[in-house]
């Protein structure tokens, strides 16, 4: 026990025997004990009245002079109060730190509960998504930026990537709205101004296909003359190896343009397809008679069909999607290898996996292989004909079905290339 409660027992001790001594000389002893406890009692309930009145004043200055157990208890008491002031103070700072640098940052910034309500945003959000805290706090953020896409991107729930939607009166300029889940089912919406992005993407795309439509003409009249010099009677020896060569690069370049020309056209119209039923087993034994026929060393190239099922997709753009990946396969698989080609279906869709074990591809360069003109080996891919595009097709070809292509390797043992189909691209068989 604690000297101040030892010092509170001995007092009430002497009070009570004091009383008892005091009733002794009346006859009544344990009355005036009883009184003497009383008082006590009185006195500590008015103690317990100051304290109770100082807590509601909820001035530390206005505390109550105690002694005892009360001025332990306003001790304590006044100890808790500052430090409720001390984080309250700091909590403040923090919250006005915080209100000045997500003003500060370029993005928009709205916090979402699980329902999609907006919690809060900053001012670049309230300024892109033209949202007013008096009004839109506690409503769903899809209400408010309603196009198709972005009410699409938030009901899905996997976001994984972000979405571009136009925005503004004239359409003109572009956001970029990528949704983060954090906490216990919260989203963390990020607004970004990618305008600038946007323009450029399309001035790239705009001057690639304009180019590549301009190159045709005069590269098909040159590949003539060069054709027609070729089988000219009288040419000379010494230059029937260069105009050989020359004619191998004017193929090359051919082949290029119209890759160039088929990435414009898909990045040109980025809309799904609706597409007919393609037998897929047919088209894959005419892609393996035509790729065997091109390959100056043709590998051994295996067709398995663990499905029936045909899908419903643009015939011209799958079969160019499923014909550069048995050609680059080809290209990268020795004489002596093997490309396996496997068609199936399940609950998660269709599937269509090209595997080979040719040289492979080392992990880095995995996450670039679908860029443009990207090259593992650049040497190798010129020497045999590649253009850098063909998986930039697929990818795209992919997309616009609803699907993504989805690649793994391993350096030296062989690369395998796989397209994943949504369920709603399967069709049954044709009887």
């Amino acid at each position: 026990m604690s000297r101040i409660w030892l010092a509170v027992a001995a007092r009430v001790a002497l009070v009570a025997a004091a009383g008892m001594a005091l009733g002794a000389l009346f006859g009544r002893p344990a009355t005036m004990a009883a009184a003497a406890l009383a008082l006590i009692l009185a006195r500590e309930l008015q103690q317990l009245r100051r304290l109770q009145r100082w807590l509601r004043t909820d001035r530390l200055d206005a505390a109550p002079d105690a002694g005892g157990v009360w001025g332990d208890v306003v001790g304590m008491v006044a100890r808790l109060h500052r430090r409720k002031q001390y984080h309250k103070r700091r909590l403040l700072r923090l919250l006005r730190e915080l209100r000045r640098s997500t003003a500060a940052i370029p993005d928009g910034v709205v916090l979402l509960n699980p329902q999609a309500e907006i919690l809060w945003f900053n001012r670049m959000a309230a300024r892109l998504l033209a949202l007013r805290a008096r009004t839109d706090l506690g409503l769903r953020i899809d209400n408010l930026v309603r196009q198709p896409e972005f009410v699409r991107y938030l009901a899905a729930g996997t976001y994984a990537q972000p979405v571009v939607l136009r925005a503004g009166t004239s359409g003109e300029q572009y956001l970029q709205l990528h949704i983060v889940r954090y906490g216990a089912g919260q989203l963390l919406l990020l607004v970004r101004d990618v305008t600038r992005q946007e323009q450029l993407e399309t001035m790239r795309k705009e001057f690639v296909a304009n180019a590549s439509h301009e190159l045709r003409s005069p590269l098909t009249v040159i590949a003539g003359y060069l054709e027609l010099l070729a089988g000219e009677p009288a040419l000379d020896p010494v230059l029937a190896g260069p105009l050989q060569e020359m004619r191998r690069q004017a193929v090359r370049m051919t082949g290029i343009i119209e890759d160039l020309l088929a990435l414009s056209r898909l990045e040109a119209d980025a809309g799904p397809v609706e597409g007919v039923d393609v037998d897929v087993a047919q088209l894959l034994e005419q892609l393996r008679r035509d790729t065997l026929a091109r390959s100056s060393q043709p590998p051994e190239i295996r067709l398995q069909f663990d499905s029936p099922n045909q899908l419903r997709a643009d015939a011209a753009l799958v079969q160019s999607a499923f014909a550069n990946l048995l050609d680059n396969a080809a290209k990268y698989t020795p004489a002596t290898g093997a490309i396996s080609v496997r068609w199936w279906t399940d609950s998660a869709g269709a599937h269509l996996s090209v595997q080979d074990n040719g040289i492979g591809i080392a992990a880095e360069h995995l996450p670039r292989l679908t860029e443009r003109f990207y090259r593992v080996d650049a040497g190798r891919s010129r020497a045999t004909g590649g253009s850098g595009l063909g998986l930039a097709i697929v990818k795209h070809v992919m997309q616009r079905h609803g699907g993504s292509l989805a690649i793994a390797s391993v350096e030296g043992q062989g690369s395998t290339f796989t397209c994943n189909f949504p369920p709603e691209r399967v069709c049954a068989a044709a009887a």
